[in-house]
């Protein structure tokens, strides 16, 4: 990289004008209103219902009021110069049950955004299914009955019947690898499940449903980009040592290899063997309906993993050794800053031959951020986003196929298992009050944006 951007003087240009720029946000994170004009249960109502399953038993009944205050939010993405928004529709908004009758207010919720965004100028980037399953359809067991693939089905066609008219750019599915995993096989994440028993069925199905979820929006968005996200992580061994370089082998199929490489024609890795079992779900005609190819695809990464030979994690042999032991910069999440990662992700999921194109459509970091006289100057956030920048245009400069970047995320939001703790946004959200202040890295954003 040249010395200027090297200096993070990073200027817009150097990018081409061709190259998306965007901010990402999901419903369940933002809306609020949970049981509002029609709406149903989501898993992730029902589960942060439960004590202690969320940090400091915070829940998304509120959130950021975005269902009340979407017009002053998207205003702000307008203010932030920022041309393209990503976020989510609620399946249970506009299915209250998963499936049967629709919610026409959910529909109406919905065209109000997207009309919005495109009278701001605001390219609207809609994710389909962003984890919050209806309840209702988790009582059917979820992600682990087959029968999914029609309720996901008929909810794909519903959205691309009610505003496929105006988006341009779909995402069937956020990051499988996460909700499949912390959900249905560790349990830390809605609807709580765990093991091996749950985790390979909901694993196929969910690539299943990719598949399928892209050809229908092929087949009734013509003129649309559809494309999917992956999350990622660079994985490195804690040492040479072949223990070590094994596991961190087995650790990299588990959390990069494992979607990717099903939903492009390869099969699920052999390198961990448990996975083999996965052909007891599959069912004649599968290997074809597992395959898409994508308009594009989105990686979401945020850091490195270091990872260590251990026989006590069942299935993979690998555990992950933390940013603390190893005394190096951390965010609030725990998670190593190392922007040389999204450099390698790029490299690595570039390499694939059915990987057309590529959008970063997460990167971020959760820092403790304080509003101090009306002014939060999170310097830390900023460095992260410009350094992490830089390693994506140096990523692009070398012929890889990446086209995009939006940042996760646009204003602090209900952030999972961490509730309203850890704070990812450009934006600063008072939950108390529902007050909103651009942080200096969103102003900075903006600038940038600006050419």
């Amino acid at each position: 990289m040249s010395a200027d951007i090297e200096n993070n003087n990073l200027k817009k240009a150097h990018f081409g004008d061709d190259f998306a720029w965007g901010v990402s946000v999901a419903a369940q994170q933002i809306e609020g209103s949970a049981d509002v004009d029609g709406r149903g249960e989501s898993v992730w109502d029902v589960f942060s219902a439960k004590k202690g399953k969320i940090l400091n038993n915070d829940t998304p009944e509120i959130a950021c009021d975005y269902y009340n205050r979407y017009r002053e939010d998207i205003l702000l993405i307008k203010k932030l110069n920022i041309p393209n928004y990503r976020f989510s529709i609620s399946w249970p908004r506009i299915l209250p049950k998963g499936m049967g009758t629709v919610n026409k207010a959910g529909i109406d919720y919905y065209n109000r955004i997207i009309d919005f965004c495109l009278e701001q100028g605001i390219e609207p980037w809609v994710t389909v299914y962003h984890w919050d399953l209806p309840y209702e359809l988790e009582i059917r067991g979820g992600w682990t009955n087959r029968e999914i693939l029609n309720w996901f089905s008929d909810y794909v066609r519903i959205c691309a019947q009610h505003f496929g008219d105006r988006v341009k750019h779909w995402m069937v599915m956020n990051e499988p690898a996460v909700f499949v995993g912390a959900g249905y096989f560790l349990g830390i994440h809605a609807p709580g499940r765990t093991g091996i028993r749950n985790f390979l069925p909901a694993v196929h199905h969910a690539v299943l449903a990719m598949g399928i979820g892209g050809r229908i929006l092929r087949e009734m968005c013509p003129d649309a980009e559809i494309g999917t996200t992956f999350s990622c992580s660079y994985i490195e061994p804690y040492s040479q040592n072949k223990r070590d370089v094994d596991a961190a082998i087995r650790a990299d199929a588990f959390i990069n290899r494992l979607f990717i490489e099903a939903v492009s024609g390869m099969g699920y890795p052999t390198e961990v063997k448990v996975f083999s079992e996965i052909k007891e779900f599959m069912k004649p005609g599968d290997a074809e309906l597992m395959k898409f190819d994508f308009d594009f695809i989105g990686i979401q990464n945020y850091t490195r993993e270091i990872v260590k030979s251990t026989i006590f994690v069942p299935y993979i042999g690998a555990k992950l050794v933390k940013a603390k032991e190893r005394k190096v910069a951390e965010t609030a999440m725990g998670w190593e800053v190392y922007p040389p990662a999204i450099y390698e992700v790029i490299k690595k999921f570039s390499a694939y031959p059915e990987v057309k194109k590529i959008i970063i459509t997460e990167n971020g970091a959760a820092f403790p951020d304080m509003v101090i006289d009306g002014e939060v100057d999170d310097a830390q956030r900023l460095e992260y986003l410009q350094q992490h920048m830089a390693q994506v245009l140096k990523a692009k400069n070398e012929g890889a196929k990446v086209a995009g970047y939006f940042i996760w995320c646009l204003m602090d939001n209900f952030e999972w298992a961490e509730g309203y703790h850890a704070r990812f946004g450009i934006i600063h959200v008072d939950f108390e009050t529902q007050k909103r202040t651009i942080k200096s890295s969103g102003k900075w954003y903006g600038e940038f944006l600006k050419g």
